[in-house]
C-alpha cells in the first residue's frame, strides 16, 4: 500500500497559478492522467497530465528532454496514446518516480528554463477534446455498496432484502466493454422489452425508465497470467488509478430480463467514464479504513481478508450527482444537486473485488476497468441513482423550476463529480462525468 509522501505536501505550489487555487480538481498533488489530442485538428492522440487549467503533454515533454532518466524513458515509454501502452502497466516504483519528476517540472521551484521549456508543452484544458484513457479489453461491474442493495432488494423482496450470499461474496457482472464512452458523449435513449403489464406479452419499446448509477471504477494496471490468482495483501499493486462511472441502466428492461441470470441489455447501451485517472499514489492521504460491518456480519473468507485492507483498504471519496434538465438550460438555470454519497460507505474494497476477480485464475489485463456499482448512504440524501432517490418512482423529485422528474427524460443532463478532502493535504478531484440523454431513433 502506498504511503504519503513529500509529493502530498499541502504547502507545495505550482508555477502554474490555476494549480493553485483552493477549489481546483488538478493542483500539483493530483496530476491525474488523460488521452487527449487538440481539438478540431488532425493531431494524434497523446498522453495528458491534468495541472490547474492545463493539459501537459507528456510524450512533448519527453521529446524535450524533461524526462532525463532513464527510469522517465521506461516510465513513457515510445507508444504514448493510451495508458495501457504507456506508464499504466509499469510497476509502481517507476510509476512514483515518473510522479516525482513531475512535481520538480511543475513546482514553484524549478528554474526558468524548465518552466520556459515546460510551458510550451501545456495547453488550456478548454482547448483539448478528451479520449478513453485506456483500450478497455474488459469491464466488470460489481455491487460493493450494501445500503443500495438493501434499497433495491427490499423494493422486491421485504422481508428479505439482502440475498444470503451478499456479505460473503462481492457480488459482479461482466459488462460491456465496447460500449464503454468518454464523458460528454450523447447517450440515446435504448429500446427493449417492456412488460409493464403482467397479464400481456412484452413490448419492444423505448426505455421509459432511464436512470444514471454513480459509481467509481479503477483501472487494472499490472496484469495476472491465466490460472494465476492474486492475494489480498497484493491486489493494489494491480490498480492503477480510479475514474468516476456512469452505469446508465434502462429499469423497465432490467425488470424484465434480470432473472435468471441478471444483467444485460439494460445495462450495456452505454456506461460512461470521467476523461482524468487519478493515480492511487495521489490517492494515498485519502485512505480509510474498510467498512465497519455490523457485529452480527460474518468476517469476510481468508482470501478477502488482511489486516492492512481492514485498517487502510477504503477511499474517501466524496461523490454528487446534479441535473440540468432541457428547461433548465433554456432557462439559464444552475444545475440540480440530486444527491451526495462517498465511498467510505462501500461494504467491499478495490482491494477485496479485484483480489476476488482474479481467485478462480481469471486473468485480469492491463487497462480492464472494474467499478463499484451505484454508490449509496444511510441517508435518503445520498442514494445514487433515481430508482433509490424516488423508490421506483413513486416519490418523484421536484426541480427548483417546477419540473419534477421520476426518471430521466429525453434532454435531461446528468453531471457527476468527485474530489477528496481532509485536514493537512490540498482538496483533489475527478473531473466531471457528463452525458445528455438523446431519444431513441
Amino acid at each position: 500500500m502506498i504511503e504519503t509522501n513529500n509529493t502530498h505536501d499541502e504547502n507545495l505550489k505550482s508555477w502554474i497559478e490555476s494549480a493553485n487555487a483552493p477549489d481546483t480538481d488538478f493542483p500539483i498533488q493530483n496530476l491525474p492522467f488523460c488521452v487527449f489530442a487538440r481539438a478540431c485538428t488532425y493531431e494524434s492522440v497523446r498522453v495528458g497530465v491534468a495541472i490547474g487549467d492545463f493539459v501537459l503533454d507528456v510524450y512533448a515533454c519527453y521529446e524535450s528532454c524533461l524526462f532525463d532518466d532513464e527510469s522517465f524513458t521506461v516510465a513513457v515509454g515510445t507508444n504514448n496514446y493510451c495508458l495501457d501502452h504507456s506508464i499504466m502497466k509499469k510497476n509502481q516504483n517507476l510509476q512514483s518516480a515518473f510522479r516525482r519528476r513531475l512535481v520538480e517540472i511543475l513546482s514553484a521551484d524549478a528554474d526558468e528554463d524548465t518552466q520556459k521549456n515546460v510551458k510550451r508543452n501545456l495547453l488550456p484544458i478548454d482547448e483539448v477534446q478528451f479520449y478513453m484513457p485506456a483500450h478497455i479489453g474488459d469491464y466488470t461491474d460489481f455491487y460493493c455498496s450494501i445500503f443500495h442493495a438493501t434499497n433495491v432488494g427490499s423494493m422486491f423482496r421485504p422481508e428479505n432484502p439482502l440475498l444470503p450470499n451478499y456479505k460473503f461474496v462481492p457480488i459482479g457482472y461482466h459488462g460491456r466493454a465496447s460500449s464503454v464512452v468518454i464523458s460528454g458523449t450523447e447517450i440515446v435513449r435504448p429500446k427493449g422489452q417492456n412488460r409493464a403489464d403482467e397479464t400481456a406479452p412484452p413490448q419492444f419499446v423505448a426505455c421509459k425508465n432511464l436512470d444514471y448509477e454513480m459509481e467509481v471504477g479503477f483501472f487494472v494496471g499490472k496484469p495476472n497470467e491465466l490460472g494465476e490468482t492474486i492475494s489480498i495483501d497484493d491486489a493494489e499493486a494491480h490498480i492503477f488509478g480510479l475514474c468516476l462511472v456512469n452505469d446508465w441502466s434502462a429499469r423497465d428492461i432490467q425488470a424484465w430480463e434480470y432473472q435468471p441470470l441478471g444483467p444485460f441489455l439494460a445495462k450495456n447501451f452505454a456506461t460512461s467514464i470521467s476523461p482524468f485517472v487519478v493515480t492511487m499514489e495521489a490517492l494515498a492521504p485519502f485512505r480509510t479504513e474498510a467498512f465497519v460491518r455490523d457485529e452480527n456480519d460474518p468476517p469476510p473468507l481468508d482470501y478477502l481478508s488482511s489486516d492492512a485492507n481492514e485498517k487502510a483498504g477504503g477511499f474517501d471519496i466524496n461523490l454528487e450527482v446534479y441535473i440540468l434538465t432541457e428547461k433548465m438550460r433554456d432557462e439559464n438555470s444552475e444545475p440540480f444537486l440530486l444527491s451526495r454519497s462517498n465511498t467510505k460507505d462501500l461494504y467491499w474494497t478495490p482491494a477485496q473485488t479485484l483480489a476476488h476477480h482474479a481467485s478462480n485464475g481469471c486473468n485480469l489485463q492491463t487497462g480492464d476497468l472494474m467499478a463499484t456499482g451505484t454508490v449509496s448512504g444511510r441517508e435518503k440524501t445520498e442514494r445514487g441513482c433515481l430508482l433509490e432517490l424516488t423508490w421506483r418512482g413513486k416519490e418523484p423529485i421536484q426541480l427548483p423550476n417546477g419540473e419534477t422528474r421520476r426518471f430521466l427524460e429525453d434532454g435531461d443532463e446528468i453531471i457527476m463529480k468527485g474530489f477528496c478532502e481532509r485536514a493537512g493535504f490540498r482538496r483533489i478531484g475527478f473531473g466531471e462525468c457528463r452525458g445528455v440523454v438523446l431519444p431513441t431513433e
